[in-house]
């Protein structure tokens, strides 16, 4: 029986000819990604250890993005912790304030995530690099501890569902409305450990930041990772953005999946997922009257400058409606700067958005703009859990650029007007 795309690489990193699906392996890693929030625990761990060091100090990435710049004393305690661990082990690829960025969009623009790398980073949403045809999948800070100093990790091989994506989406549809859709299609269980693996001529039609977001997703569904074949659009990234060299590997015509489905890009509306699960989702035509107090346009989900861009659109000339908070937090100090050379940040300002220094902050409830009991908040983030963002009362609701700015404008979950 043939072998899936995450399978090949798999069987590549380990030394094997071929793995199968629940097969226990040890795989050789490219890279091990930490943050501000998991990485002390994991330098913890390696206290323990007798281990002198890591393994290679230019595979190992640490971000401080979640509570950074510090917002209070004990995030400030890790950050020292990890800029410690960061000089004493001359860690090529740690990033601060000033050259920061959310971990998941910062690591593909810095060119440390291509093709065939097997990745693991103490973070759930660290799958996003499947984006670029390489298998990533999030760890446990033990398990980010053991890969920084032995620069391996043990993996029970996934088995995939298939998605088959065909046409082309409607203006306002973007990645975060394909994910929804599977999230809502399938479960937040329904790929429990499995591979989603994308293929089809409809892959053409989406833009490589419509593929960060629906890898980013993949672990919303359950799944190990979510991954897309390399074509010439990835191939172009990696070049404009990495020096590495990558491997592309293609799943065999006669590769087992235990279900498979398409999902014609033509047919989807504008999704939105409300309180308090990703699965729970509704088109934009099925929302009904939801007002809302705040928005937040940002997170390594839906960040990056193509999704500032479509918000941009939807928000110029306009006014952030009165009472509503619209918080926009670019995810790198590039595309801060992009967004700022391009006019875009002009644009949210004039319309009475605030724009943030690269955070992942309110996404986890971590700051720059926690809600308050009873507050509603549409959000392109990727958790809309009970609590997520604030108060054990307070709602989230997920959303793509295009409808976040367009209910900013609003004050209540509103399509974005056509034209």
């Amino acid at each position: 029986m043939g072998m899936t795309m995450t399978q090949k690489i798999l069987a590549a990193a380990a030394g094997l000819s071929e793995v199968k699906a629940g097969q226990l392996i040890e795989a050789d890693l490219d890279l091990v990604l930490g943050n501000d929030i998991t990485s002390p625990v994991a330098i913890h761990e390696m206290d323990k250890f007798t281990a002198d060091g890591v393994f290679h100090k230019d595979k190992i990435a640490l971000v401080m993005d979640h509570f950074a710049p510090n917002k209070d004393i004990k995030s400030a305690q890790h950050c020292k912790c990890v800029r410690e661990f960061a000089a004493k082990h001359e860690i090529s690829n740690y990033f601060d304030v000033g050259e920061m960025g959310i971990e998941h969009a910062l690591l593909p623009e810095q060119g440390l995530t291509v093709a065939g790398d097997v990745i693991i980073g103490a973070d759930s949403h660290t799958c996003t690099y499947g984006a670029l045809g390489a298998f990533s999948t999030g760890v446990g800070s033990t398990d980010m501890a053991a890969g920084m100093a032995t620069g391996k990790a043990w993996f029970k091989v996934p088995s995939a569902i298939k998605f088959n994506v065909v046409g082309k989406p409607s203006k306002w549809v973007s990645g975060k409305d394909v994910i929804l859709h599977i999230i809502g299609m399938i479960g937040v269980d329904g790929a429990l450990y499995k591979s989603l693996e994308f293929v089809g001529e409809g892959i053409a039609n989406l833009t490589m930041d419509d593929r960060f977001t629906i890898a980013n997703m993949a672990i919303e569904a359950g799944a190990k990772n979510g991954i897309f074949p390399v074509d010439a659009l990835a191939e172009t990234y990696m070049k404009e953005h990495s020096q590495r060299a990558y491997k592309i590997y293609e799943a065999d015509e006669d590769a087992e999946y235990d279900e498979e489905y398409t999902i014609d890009l033509a047919t989807l509306k504008s999704t939105v997922a409300f309180p308090h699960l990703p699965e729970n989702t509704k088109t934009i035509d099925e929302v009904g009257e939801v007002k809302i107090d705040q928005v937040v346009i940002g997170s390594c989900t839906n960040g990056r400058l193509d999704d500032l861009r479509i918000a941009a659109e939807v928000m110029k000339g306009k006014k952030v409606a009165k009472n509503i908070r619209c918080i926009v937090i670019p995810a790198t100090q590039r595309i801060y700067l992009e967004a700022m050379e391009e006019g875009l940040l002009r644009t949210f300002i004039e319309a009475g958005a605030i724009v943030s220094t690269p955070t992942c902050g309110p996404c986890l409830g971590g700051y720059m703009g926690i809600l308050a009991e009873g507050e509603r908040c549409v959000s392109t983030t990727n958790r809309n859990f009970v609590g997520r963002m604030g108060h054990v009362e307070s709602e989230v609701y997920l959303a793509s650029p295009a409808v976040a700015a367009a209910s900013a404008i609003t004050g209540k979950i509103s399509a974005p007007e056509e034209g």
